[in-house]
């Protein structure tokens, strides 16, 4: 088939005829922005990796969230920072739990905000694992699996009533979500929605993240429960197991990195797709902009809408207030 010359050109030639026969959109509404909630802050403290981004108290968490909405952000990511921790990361589940505290606060200031939890162990473990750790035959320390589910679900249950929409494991548990799923229900908790973090690699990417939220763990490494960052037939394996067990929403995590694993999952599930723009994303693109590398704003955009245009339904990221008040702007 031959085109007429300038077809192409004459469809780029003003803003207005590119957005007229532009395929892919952000907005405001597609993204989630994280908070870190500090239970011993008495002010919000900057977090030195993640310019803009702050550990929050609960009142400077409600502020935030509510700027979040007046610009059009549709719902709030939540991590928490215990006062305390140890080797079962009670903090996680107890009722009094900062998270738990965030919740309600939230959802009595905001009450039309999506309220979406990380359920983990790690932030509220003294040893930084996502799981119960235990020893091998051998005697080498692992994480257990089975005994750690127990716990996520007991987890997940306390945000659902504290008021928590949406819960959001992370922690890659064989199995994690059936039972968070069957605890809910028992719970009468049968419309909280499950996020999973269904595709969460082992990545190198998670860094700052882990200063800001006190969880690099003290023993080794996670790389025997998250995914190797070499395999991609896996993810799709994982996610197709945390739909059959009743995940609502899946995750791919990291984003840039790993936008082919994003196309696949949507092609071949379909289901409502998350990709987390992740700490590690967000410092780079920062420390380029500070150094005046890059055009900050240009460059967040084009990220977000990459996005979205291998396949993600809504975007997590540090950078979300930013990048919806661009695009509220000419």
């Amino acid at each position: 088939m031959s085109f007429p010359i300038h077809r192409f050109r004459r469809l780029r030639r003003t803003a207005p005829l590119r957005a007229l026969v532009r395929e892919t959109t952000t907005h405001p509404g597609d993204l989630v922005l994280p908070l870190f909630v500090d239970e011993n802050a008495d002010h919000p403290i900057p977090v030195a990796s993640m310019p803009g981004v702050h550990r929050h108290t609960l009142a400077s968490a409600v502020e935030t969230a509510r700027e979040a909405a007046d610009l059009g952000i549709p719902g709030v990511l939540l991590f928490g920072i215990p006062g305390e921790k140890d080797e079962v990361a009670s903090g996680a589940w107890a009722d009094t739990g900062i998270v738990q505290q965030a919740v309600r606060a939230l959802k009595r200031a905001l009450p039309d905000l999506l309220v979406i939890t990380d359920v983990c162990l790690c932030e509220y473990s003294n040893h930084g694992h996502c799981g119960l750790l235990g020893h091998d035959p051998h005697g080498a320390v692992r994480v257990e699996n089975d005994p750690t589910l127990e716990l996520l679900a007991r987890t997940a249950v306390s945000h659902a009533r504290a008021g928590a929409d949406i819960v959001a494991p992370s922690d890659m548990m064989d199995g994690r979500v059936g039972a968070i799923r069957t605890a809910l229900d028992a719970a009468n908790h049968c419309d909280t929605v499950i996020l999973s973090y269904a595709a969460k690699y082992a990545s190198a990417f998670y860094a700052p993240f882990r200063n800001a939220a006190d969880s690099a763990p003290q023993i080794g490494d996670r790389r025997s429960y998250q995914m190797d960052p070499a395999n991609a037939m896996e993810a799709l394996r994982e996610i197709e197991a945390d739909i059959a067990e009743g995940a609502d929403l899946v995750m791919v995590k990291p984003g840039m990195a790993y936008l082919d694993i994003l196309w696949r999952v949507k092609e071949r599930f379909g289901l409502p797709t998350a990709a987390y723009h992740v700490s590690g994303e967000y410092a780079m693109l920062k420390a380029a902009a500070a150094n005046g590398w890059i055009d900050e704003r240009a460059v967040l955009i084009e990220t977000l809408t990459a996005f979205r245009r291998a396949g993600a339904d809504f975007i997590i990221t540090y950078a979300a207030t930013d990048a919806a008040r661009w695009m509220r702007s000419p």
